[in-house]
């Protein structure tokens, strides 16, 4: 297959369920040309109760139903996937290009602020991990990490509570149990929370930087593409297919909150793993 016919060839993205959107809708923004696949495997979700080699199972089904589709890089919008099974996934997909959300986020933090304090606002899955401590660790051994979990957080996402008194206070207390941390960095550790990015700026201390793992990685997915000379050329936007193992109403009425347009479930195709 030629570099021409293979730059026509959609993104792969799959996550658990919706909150991988937000990462599909930084890519759209920063590679508005390419063409998209995403994948949410609602009929599982979440990932994060699961054993290790269920997740890795799951991931790697995930990832063989997207590659079936013809696709040129993969994306593993799942913070737990990407803590459990991005080796695994790799090695299965090899030659093709795999992408997670902890190292782009990790390797950010550690650029924007390296030896400092890092908050990773995350889900109790991502930090019963410790995800982003290592990853950090990798990139930045003097710096120092509190993972600290956030649930509440995913159903105010979920339910478009991202602004507002209630959305305020709720990421007020999560920032006071961490108290005494004073992070220089925050780390957006579960692909819901882009949604909250301004109340949590706005609540955090002044100068405290934001890093979002889902901007961070679609960098990272587009130096990767240019690297290999894939990128979509053009002035027509990419096409976008959504895909789900179950709920297809439900994917399109949270779904569209996180891609910030409405979706219908005629937009969403059922398939399965």
């Amino acid at each position: 297959m030629t570099h021409d016919i293979q730059s026509e060839l959609p993104i792969g993205v799959f996550d658990s369920g919706v909150g991988g959107l937000t990462v599909l809708k930084a890519i759209r923004e920063a590679l508005p040309a390419e063409n998209l696949i995403y994948l949410g495997d609602t009929a599982r979700l979440p990932y994060g109760t699961k054993s290790p080699a269920s997740i890795e199972r799951y991931a790697t089904q995930a990832a063989a139903k997207l590659q079936a589709q013809g696709i040129k890089l993969l994306v593993v919008a799942c913070n737990t996937a990407s803590a459990v099974a991005l080796d695994a996934l790799r090695e299965a997909m090899a030659p093709l290009r795999v992408v997670g959300v902890v190292e782009p986020g990790a390797a950010a933090a550690a650029r924007a602020q390296p030896g400092g304090r890092h908050l990773v606002l995350a889900t109790e899955a991502t930090v019963r991990l410790g995800a982003y401590r290592k990853a950090i660790a990798a990139c930045d051994p003097q710096a120092v990490v509190r993972e600290h979990a956030c649930e509440m957080l995913v159903s105010l996402a979920e339910e478009g509570w991202s602004h507002g008194d209630i959305a305020r206070a709720i990421v007020q207390r999560y920032l006071d149990e961490s108290d005494g941390h004073n992070p220089d960095t925050i780390i957006l550790g579960c692909t819901h929370f882009p949604l909250l990015r301004d109340t949590i700026q706005d609540v955090a201390d002044e100068g405290v930087i934001l890093v979002d793992s889902a901007s961070t990685t679609a960098d990272v997915v587009r130096e990767a593409l240019r690297a290999d000379g894939m990128l979509r050329g053009g002035g027509e936007p990419g096409s976008l297919r959504l895909l789900a193992t179950d709920g297809a109403t439900r994917f399109a009425r949270v779904g569209g909150q996180f891609l910030g347009h409405d979706l219908s479930y005629s937009d969403v195709e059922l398939v399965d793993l």
